[in-house]
């Protein structure tokens, strides 16, 4: 998890997009932390990132696994320890996150990240 956060904030540094730094963790560690956590065996737990940013600057964040079963938001008891990561990244994202398949097994899940207040890209 640390290495996929230090890519995360060399790649903002590059674009400029640290005002948007703190969200993107936070996304970035639900998202990560629901892929290991539910993988089912030694072969799911192979979890890769990407980040891509958009021509709106906004930046996309993917979490890819190799187990196939989708993550679905539910709302938790009041006294439950976990389950509320999905609705955090819902609420961080204005409801931009989703669930893909992709090439081979498994899944994505990704988010997208704005801020108005992101740094300009150098010129």
């Amino acid at each position: 998890m640390a290495k996929a956060r230090h890519a995360l904030l060399g790649h903002m540094g590059e674009w400029g997009m640290t005002g948007l730094a703190d969200t993107a963790v936070l996304v970035l560690s639900e998202l990560f932390t629901n892929a290991v956590r539910h993988a089912r065996g030694p072969e799911d737990r192979l979890v890769e990132t990407r980040y891509e940013r958009l021509t709106d600057g906004a930046l996309r964040i993917e979490v890819h696994d190799a187990n196939s079963v989708r993550p679905e938001a539910r709302e938790p008891s009041v006294d439950a320890e976990s389950g509320r990561g999905l609705a955090l990244v819902d609420v961080l994202t204005a409801g931009r996150w989703g669930v893909s398949e992709r090439l081979g097994v498994g899944k994505l899940v990704w988010a997208v990240c704005a801020d108005d207040t992101a740094d300009e890209v150098p010129r």
